[in-house]
């Protein structure tokens, strides 16, 4: 990015600080080591090495923005410290300081996406009730470790009003894994049971373990019968009955999301199996 090209106005100081805050704080990944070498990599002078990582950031992006006369070096920094490639294998936390980051930029009137980029939004005037909804939302299933295939729905956008979109979204996504996993098509619990469920041949299309034992076959029956009624309570009505008729609460929403979250990580490790019919 060419820092003659004013293509980000210079950010408002308070933004700014609080941009270094969720870069720079204390569980982030972003090392002084790697700081440095980002810094370094822009061209961006760090006049205060031996400082505290939020207060180095601080000092350096707030002297290079004084000397351009723009965000762009700011900006600049921002996409290489979240670059997803950084970040593989950390997907929650690349998803949580994103939210964080996101709730700071809107006040510039900017995003970064989830492939590291920084776009115009609108420009926010107030902490939107819709951002503090998931941001809550979003900080509680981060206190329960859940799976980042689920963290993805808890945006502004879906608890706009309830939580009704981030539930419906969370319990297609479940849906999907099992599709890319076997091939099979469907959806709900039809695609559920037929992928997970024994059947005649005493062999589901994808398996949860070895199979091996009575105990093993009913820990693979409970968790298809898990999955089905996940569906058949929370899908079905979402996806069928007026929203006016489905209020999903706050804690509705935490519990299937944990419900989802703990069916992902078993999808995840679930094994195809050679069943074909």
């Amino acid at each position: 990015m060419d820092s003659a090209v004013a293509t980000f106005p210079s950010f408002d100081p308070n933004v700014l600080e609080r941009i270094c805050d969720v870069l720079a704080a204390t569980d982030s990944r972003l090392t002084g080591t790697d700081m440095g070498k980002l810094l370094n990599q822009l061209g961006i002078a760090d006049p205060m090495v031996g400082a505290t990582k939020r207060v180095r950031l601080l000092e350096a992006l707030r002297q290079r923005q004084t000397q351009d006369h723009c965000g762009n070096l700011v900006v600049a920094f921002v996409q290489k410290a979240m670059s997803p490639v950084r970040h593989t294998g950390a997907q929650d936390w690349f998803e949580a300081t994103r939210n964080d980051l996101n709730t700071v930029l809107a006040f510039a009137g900017l995003e970064l996406g989830a492939d590291g980029q920084v776009r115009p939004r609108s420009t926010a005037k107030t902490i939107d009730q819709a951002e503090q909804r998931a941001l809550r939302l979003r900080n509680e299933l981060l206190r329960r470790q859940v799976h980042g295939d689920v963290l993805k729905f808890c945006t502004a956008e879906l608890v706009k009003d309830d939580y009704f979109h981030a539930v419906l979204e969370a319990t297609k996504s479940v849906s999907q894994k099992i599709r890319d996993k076997t091939g099979l098509t469907g959806d709900g619990g039809d695609l559920a049971t037929k992928a997970l469920s024994l059947g005649q041949v005493g062999m589901p299309f994808l398996a949860f373990n070895s199979l091996r034992n009575d105990s093993e076959k009913s820990e693979q029956s409970g968790l298809m019968t898990l999955t089905v009624g996940m569906f058949s309570t929370f899908r079905n009505p979402t996806a069928h009955a007026p929203r006016i008729h489905w209020n999903v609460s706050e804690q509705d929403a935490i519990d299937l999301l944990t419900m989802a979250s703990f069916l992902h990580r078993r999808l995840d490790t679930a094994a195809r199996t050679p069943r074909t019919v």
